[in-house]
């Protein structure tokens, strides 16, 4: 669904939920994010744990830290910083791998010293790994990196999970937009007078 017709149809529930009187509760949770990020991490973990279960990829993370790692990455924390928010700094090379794994890529992923091109006809030649790190002149551990960013972004098996993932993580983004704009619009203030006048009538 487009983001504009998310928008329309928001905005719409949003004005509907100042216009009635009979119901609390659902105007209350207007005020923040009508899906925080626990719950969006919930959402996120169980597709994470659908493609565990698939067995696409390995990695020491639980679907849950997979789906910390994803929002965290989202609101723009490092490796580092991830690996902090999971309880431990040293995990942030396990971060780095599965981050990739899962198509969310920085620049300095493809800030590579050679082109992608050279590296494909060098494995094409039949050349091995230590040949190919001589050749390139890096070492052997950054060329396993650099594969492995080439042919996750290569890698179509597990685009209709991210697409699944990136729709949860817009519809919060879209939900947060539209509570800033409750609050811009005079709308906050609007169901902050309902509810004033529920309470004098209880």
């Amino acid at each position: 669904m487009p983001a504009e017709k998310r928008k329309k149809e928001l905005l719409a529930l949003f004005q509907d939920l100042t216009s009635k009187t009979e119901i609390v509760e659902p105007m209350k949770k207007i005020h923040g994010s009508l899906r925080d990020r626990d719950a969006v991490g919930r959402e996120v973990a169980l597709i994470m744990r659908e493609i565990l279960d698939q067995g696409f990829f390995q990695t020491k993370l639980s679907p849950r830290q997979l789906a910390t790692l994803v929002i965290s990455f989202n609101e723009g924390k490092n490796d580092t910083e991830i690996a902090r928010e999971l309880g431990n700094e040293k995990l942030a090379k396990t971060v780095a791998r599965a981050r990739v794994r899962i198509k969310l890529f920085r620049e300095s992923d493809f800030d590579m010293p050679f082109e992608r091109s050279e590296l494909s006809d060098l494995i094409d030649s039949g050349k091995t790994m230590n040949e190919i790190s001589s050749i390139l002149g890096i070492s052997s551990s950054s060329l396993r990196e650099y594969r492995h960013v080439i042919a996750m972004d290569e890698d179509t098996t597990l685009d209709p999970y991210l697409e699944r993932i990136k729709d949860v993580l817009e519809d919060r983004d879209l939900t947060e937009q539209m509570t800033r704009s409750v609050t811009n619009d005079g709308l906050a203030e609007a169901i902050d007078t309902t509810e004033a006048e529920l309470i004098d009538i209880s």
